[in-house]
């Protein structure tokens, strides 16, 4: 029984000391909160405070029960991560396709596409925050973008839409809505912007996003599949020293009934019956 507590204990202190190691450098690699977002005219796109409160309103209408955010959340509506990334992308390639060669960016020659796509990452992924300020300074063809996908979600959120589950008039406050879209967006700049001296974001290149180069990189890869391994051969591992070990011997009486019929319930277990009958009531009544 001595050898069970200690391998108990090493494997707590273990766990928690990776756990601790892995939450440090997320605490030190985490995409910055900027104060602002403007333009590289000086036009303010996204004032003091508009992105925290903007993941407020998120959280007040349902969060991570509403869609994802960086795929953390239910799958009923979309993650909004990847949702404003893809359309903001969209958008600027349909804009840059249309001022220079008078098609949308689809019906373009595939070698016009790809230097199109090409702009668009380095655009995308150059990290233009700016510690000093602490603003991200942006194109004014992202400020435009921002524009156009602030009016899609403005009208998502205040009509409703039945296939995202959210119904109308669910938000309708402007102030509120431009807000949730500064959230939106933040999320989605920190989704495909290169990390200072590095080559992936700061998501790890999550989602994917094949407009702005956002793949898998090899070490998620790696330790993806070395996690897998890992627990594949622990559980193996723990089957086999089961299987190992002798079988259980049999209590040398069996009762004739089982004990349990016999028990005598203590009064804080009898007042758990309260709580639990109020409990189905409210579910019964949220149905």
């Amino acid at each position: 029984m001595k050898t069970y507590w200690i391998a108990f204990v090493l494997v707590l202190v273990l766990g928690f000391l990776v756990l601790g190691w892995a939450g440090w450098r997320i605490y030190q690699e985490k995409p910055p909160i900027p104060e602002s977002v403007v333009t590289k005219e000086g036009k303010v796109l996204i004032a003091p405070g508009d992105i925290g409160e903007g993941q407020n309103v998120w959280q007040a209408m349902g969060g991570m029960e509403l869609g994802s955010v960086w795929g953390h959340g239910s799958y009923v509506a979309p993650d909004w991560t990847a949702d404003w990334l893809h359309r903001e992308c969209e958008w600027i390639l349909n804009r840059w396709s249309q001022t220079e060669y008078g098609k949308w960016y689809a019906q373009l020659l595939p070698e016009h596409r790809a230097a199109l796509q090409a702009r668009l990452t380095g655009m995308m992924r150059k990290n233009t925050y700016q510690p000093a300020t602490g603003s991200i300074v942006i194109d004014s063809i992202r400020a435009a973008a921002f524009e156009a996908n602030a009016l899609h979600y403005a009208e998502v959120f205040s009509k409703g839409k039945s296939e995202y589950a959210i119904p109308s008039g669910a938000l309708q406050d402007p102030v509120k809505l431009r807000q949730l879209s500064a959230f939106f967006f933040w999320t989605s700049w920190a989704a495909s912007t290169n990390r200072p001296g590095d080559e992936i974001s700061y998501t790890s290149n999550w989602p994917h996003e094949d407009l702005v180069d956002n793949h898998p990189t090899p070490d998620a890869l790696v330790w993806t599949g070395v996690s897998i391994i890992l627990l594949l051969a622990g559980i193996g591992a723990m089957v086999w020293y089961h299987a190992s070990q002798a079988p259980e011997s049999l209590p040398h009486m069996i009762p004739n009934a089982d004990p349990l019929f016999n028990t005598v319930h203590t009064p804080s277990q009898k007042a758990t019956i309260k709580y639990f009958f109020a409990v189905s009531a409210l579910i019964l009544v949220q149905i």
